[in-house]
């Protein structure tokens, strides 16, 4: 059974940074792209960063472009993403989502993955 764990999330002053962890388990992440998406109160869900298998093709929204940083392992099954410079604006839940797509700017759009994780708080405030 396909299983996605996020973790990392926290609260934290703005300007600050925090990197959030996408663990993968029952099945190898190597064949699929991981998005990550988020939803803050009020708000429809939003499409953060998506990679591609290899880690070679990446896409952001450009409300977190040159501020977040999306990488992998496929080794530990896991994928990251690294928020610096956190606005308020970026308070949410963060979700990871994974399936057999390609890393595109409409899959961050349609949010069209088959998987995805509980989700993991990130609250920017001072």
């Amino acid at each position: 059974q396909l299983q996605l764990v996020e973790s990392g999330g926290d609260l934290v002053q703005p300007g600050g940074s925090l990197r959030l962890s996408c663990v993968a388990s029952g099945f190898t992440l190597d064949y699929y792209a991981i998005g990550w998406f988020r939803q803050a109160p009020g708000k429809e869900r939003e499409g953060v960063s998506c990679i591609g298998t290899s880690g070679d093709s990446t896409n952001y929204a450009d409300s977190v472009q040159g501020r977040f940083t999306i990488s992998r392992d496929n080794a530990n099954n896991t994928v990251y993403l690294q928020m610096n410079s956190l606005k308020p604006e970026d308070t949410a839940v963060y979700y990871c989502a994974a399936d057999t797509v390609a890393c595109t700017w409409h899959i961050l759009i349609s949010a069209d993955f088959s998987s995805w994780g509980q989700g993991t708080q990130v609250t920017v405030s001072s």
